[in-house]
């Protein structure tokens, strides 16, 4: 029985995709563990890997040197980055845990660093001529002559955080010092959907599930429900491989009139994926498979049409000093 180990950073509150992997190599015949990481040893997410690391900020010189050192010491074979900030540190590091034998289920820094950066998603994707939110900096506005409603948030970070919808000139005037460093979007109307893609690690689109975002809590789907929609997956595809996304992406639109508009472009998984697995798009199966060689044919639109997902609250327990008595690792060079 073949052995694969699977590395999942910043694990967080991903407890579903954390036992998604767990459950895909168990049904692929898979020997193996799915192991955590997470500067917080409060995260819930770590305490569904088989084991666990603390391990310091994206931002620390030392990080990329530590997931290396877990990756050696656990036998990882498939590296799962999922938090914005990291993206591009990971996709400039791909070839160098390719040398380890270890796929790194991400894209290319210049696609992280793209995505990562609102208005410059924008400009890119609308000189590709794919439907996106016109988007402005604040230097490019005069106020006098907007018209509104507007959107406002920051130009780099994740969730709802720093969004809010503009509906005067003054209330503009307020966010524009309020939010640091923001941009500015038309106000999209229509249904809110995120719709997932997977592609291999040649950048070929294996999958596409639209999924609306009935409710939102805390900028992830609280309820969602699939929609086998054309026009949103060929719209999908398009900006996956103008974007060259390798690996899990999300992309957010608003739907009117059968007609969707990006407003924002995620090259990782998505707080709702329980949904899109459920529904038998199964990204970390896939991706193991894709690890190990295999061929993954595309199956576009092959997905349970209608399905609904109500999420609820779940809670571990731990005692004081969770890190050391249920045995995390201060990981360190």
């Amino acid at each position: 029985m073949r052995e694969i180990n699977v590395l999942i950073t910043a694990a967080s509150r991903r407890v579903p995709l954390i036992q998604s992997f767990a459950n895909a190599l168990r049904r692929l015949g898979f020997k193996g563990n799915v192991i955590t990481t997470d500067m917080n040893n409060l995260s819930p997410g770590l305490y569904f890997g088989a084991k666990h690391y603390i391990v310091p900020l994206t931002t620390d010189p030392h990080y990329i040197p530590i997931i290396k050192s877990i990756c050696f010491r656990e036998r990882i074979h498939l590296l799962i980055p999922t938090i914005d900030d990291e993206l591009p540190l990971f996709g400039r590091h791909t070839n160098d845990f390719q040398a380890m034998g270890i796929k790194v289920a991400v894209s290319g820094e210049h696609t992280g660093l793209i995505c990562n950066d609102k208005y410059s998603t924008a400009k890119f994707l609308l000189d590709k001529d794919i439907p996106f939110a016109k988007t402005w900096l604040p230097a490019e506005l005069d106020l006098q002559k907007l018209k509104y409603p507007l959107f406002l948030k920051p130009r780099t970070g994740r969730g709802s955080v720093g969004a809010f919808t503009i509906s005067n000139e003054r209330e503009m005037r307020f966010f524009l010092e309020y939010v640091p460093d923001p941009i500015v979007q038309e106000f999209l109307c229509g249904r809110e959907f995120t719709i997932d893609v997977l592609s291999d690690f040649r950048g070929r689109v294996i999958s596409v599930v639209p999924r609306e975002r009935m409710v939102v809590r805390s900028g992830v789907t609280d309820r969602g429900k699939t929609l086998n929609h054309p026009g949103m997956i060929r719209l999908a595809i398009r900006t996956a491989e103008a974007l060259d996304i390798r690996g899990p992406a999300n992309i957010q639109v608003k739907l009117q009139d059968e007609n969707a508009t990006i407003f924002e472009v995620n090259p990782r998984f998505s707080g709702g994926i329980p949904l899109t697995i459920a529904a038998g798009a199964d990204f970390p199966a896939w991706l193991i498979e894709m690890c190990c060689g295999r061929t993954v044919r595309p199956s576009i639109g092959k997905f349970t049409d209608g399905l609904i997902m109500a999420c609820y609250e779940a809670a571990i327990f731990l005692p004081d000093d969770a890190a050391r008595e249920l045995g995390a690792e201060v990981a360190q060079l």
